[in-house]
């Protein structure tokens, strides 16, 4: 990897997946100007080997590319523009790569606004969890130009293993969507099939294992199952946060006319997890929600679910 072209980066939001990946960008060999709205974080990218910042202009202004990785569509609006945002902040010509997860429409107006401002702007949602951003083997789905995309691509080896432009401006984040889709579904089948293991007198460890070699195998049940055997919603990625990315599914499915039914059943039973106050927990809790359903909340072995 050879990262010649860029040098310098900042960093805006260090939280679960920012912070590691800013991390693993200074094991690179960048240059890493980090900002997040408190200090903690800032603080752990220094002790990394990055720079703090006391502001977002202050990261961007002499960076050869952004980054940008926040909870949702508000809080990008507010990082990237205004007079003390990104794109009025950055040099002409600067890569600007928002990593969030957010509407496809929000993106192509950042984009929009970016090359009106002489900017390249790229949307790169990833998927892998806060484990995949530690470990720097996330996959990454970029929308934007080609030539931005190769010019990205350094920076996006250095914290992923599948890395792929999807199409235009906005199509990352419509595939973002779709594994988010995926995701949820996949988590409450896991969930399912590990109550059904646990009710009939399985070994679940065994059960899992062998699932996990065969066509029922996934990501899902390699990364999440044994802390769902135990019970511990430790947030890798909040309920709150797929809460938000179903109903970003829910809204673009209704705008292309398309009915998603197990789709709608997962947004619900996400939906209904939050409702129950969960939301801080890892959306691996759905488990937590299908005991509920099965009169099984209060069960000594469910006690730790919120751990």
């Amino acid at each position: 990897m050879s990262n010649a072209k860029i040098g310098s980066v900042a960093f805006i939001g260090l939280g679960i997946m920012g912070g590691p990946m800013a991390a693993n960008l200074v094991k690179a060999g960048y240059t890493v100007t980090g900002f997040n709205l408190t200090q903690p974080p800032i603080d752990a990218l220094v002790a990394a080997g990055g720079k703090g910042a006391t502001s977002i202009a202050d990261a961007v202004r002499d960076a050869d590319a952004v980054i940008t990785m926040v909870p949702a569509d508000p809080h990008v609006e507010q990082v990237m523009y205004g007079p003390d945002g990104v794109l009025e902040n950055v040099r002409p010509g600067t890569l600007v790569i928002d990593m969030s997860s957010i509407k496809p429409s929000t993106s192509i107006g950042v984009a929009a606004r970016g090359g009106e401002l002489g900017l390249r702007v790229l949307d790169a949602p990833v998927s892998g969890g806060e484990a995949g951003a530690i470990e720097a083997v996330l996959s990454i789905m970029v929308g934007g130009a080609e030539e931005d995309f190769a010019s990205a691509l350094p920076l996006f080896e250095a914290l992923g293993k599948t890395i792929v432009r999807v199409g235009p401006y906005g199509a990352g984040q419509t595939v973002k969507a779709a594994n988010q889709l995926i995701v949820a579904g996949n988590i409450q089948l896991v969930a399912e099939a590990l109550l059904f293991l646990e009710r009939a007198g399985v070994d679940t460890e065994a059960g899992l294992e062998v699932l996990g070699g065969g066509l029922a195998g996934s990501t899902v049940m390699a990364r999440k199952g044994d802390s769902m055997r135990a019970r511990q919603f430790k947030p890798g990625f909040r309920i709150d946060l797929h809460h938000k990315d179903m109903g970003i599914v829910s809204e673009a499915a209704r705008e292309l006319g398309l009915v998603l039914p197990f789709g709608a059943l997962a947004t619900s039973l996400v939906a209904a997890l939050r409702a129950q106050g969960d939301g801080d927990l890892d959306h691996s809790g759905l488990l937590l929600g299908l005991e509920r359903l099965n009169g099984l909340a209060d069960s000594p072995r469910s006690a730790g679910g919120n751990a």
